[in-house]
């Protein structure tokens, strides 16, 4: 079983195999479970992308807030960074990566 398996992890996989033989082993024979070989895709491998969906949703959501509280300001005291508790310069990576249209915020100056 061992020899015709291709290791595509190379000698990690092996020594990863080894090691779980030798400590799950209870008799003088060691003893190599052939569902360690079975490569499966996890059942999960979508939720990674949902989580990050989720965490981009809520962080535009924080951040849209913030910036219609401080009428489009992002800078300053008074300002959607400090509001967030966000360098300034932190909060416009994260609008521009977001894609979020810091202008539409502004209210227009009454005179």
């Amino acid at each position: 079983m061992l020899q015709n398996y291709d290791w595509p992890g190379n000698v990690r996989e092996l020594q990863n195999i080894i090691e779980r033989a030798v400590i799950l082993c209870e008799t003088p024979v060691l003893y190599v479970d052939e569902t360690w070989f079975r490569r499966e895709v996890p059942s999960r491998a979508v939720q990674p992308i949902l989580f990050n969906t989720a965490l981009d949703t809520s962080e535009r959501e924080m951040i849209e807030r913030a910036l219609s509280e401080c009428a489009g300001r992002v800078g300053g005291l008074t300002g959607a960074a400090a509001k967030l508790g966000l360098p300034r310069q932190t909060l416009e990576s994260k609008i521009k990566i977001l894609g979020i249209n810091k202008f539409r915020f502004r209210r227009p100056a009454i005179w």
